[in-house]
């Protein structure tokens, strides 16, 4: 279902069960105990990140930021035994897809990982939490980056691939694109690699 699952959580028991089960959703399972080690190992681009909300030198905000500012961003699901709601909320805000009480069992963490992968996330929160903020158009724009960032990142900077995942036109694809690069143009900033 996705190529490489990252696992970050100190309790050596429950990092290998957790990772057991995670080999049904990738073809190689990464193991950190800690927060540096997890930052360290969205290098190697997981598609899903399942982590524990307190780890030792930090918390899962530490790995979560970085990895939703990767493109592609992975699906992000926590656990936790002692979370409060202001937590899970900010959790729920960071890009967090799912969130599990500490013990659980394998079928409510199949159940909610599945879920995860498989649904969009809303964006009601974000949106609401935008107003008054941001002006629409500009909340617009943003949003379309990216999705157009995150698109072109998960085919492997195929436009064609991106207009399929987003279900627009490839010619659109190219359009935004070629926006973009006169923007950066006009700024002086490197342009976006050639057309795929």
């Amino acid at each position: 279902m996705t190529a490489r699952v990252l696992i970050v959580e100190d309790d050596p028991a429950l990092r290998h069960a957790l990772a057991r089960v995670a080999t049904r959703w990738g073809s190689e399972v990464l193991h950190a105990s800690n927060a540096r080690e997890g930052v360290a190992l969205l290098e190697a681009d997981p598609r899903l990140l399942i982590i524990d909300l307190r780890l030792p030198d930090g918390d899962a905000f530490d790995v979560v930021g970085p990895a939703m500012h990767r493109r592609p961003s992975p699906t992000v699901v926590a656990v936790s035994g002692l979370a409060s709601p202001e937590e899970t909320f900010r959790l729920a805000q960071a890009g967090v897809r799912a969130f599990l009480r500490k013990p659980m069992g394998v079928a409510e963490l199949v159940e909610a990982v599945e879920g995860a992968l498989r649904e969009a996330p809303s964006l009601e929160l974000f949106a609401a939490a935008s107003v008054g903020r941001r002006p629409m158009r500009a909340l617009q724009g943003e949003l379309r980056k990216v999705m157009v960032d995150q698109a072109l990142a998960m085919s492997n900077g195929s436009r064609a691939g991106a207009a399929r995942l987003l279900a627009v036109s490839r010619q659109a694809i190219q359009q935004i694109v070629r926006d973009r690069e006169g923007d950066a143009g006009r700024c002086g900033s490197p342009r976006l690699g050639p057309e795929k």
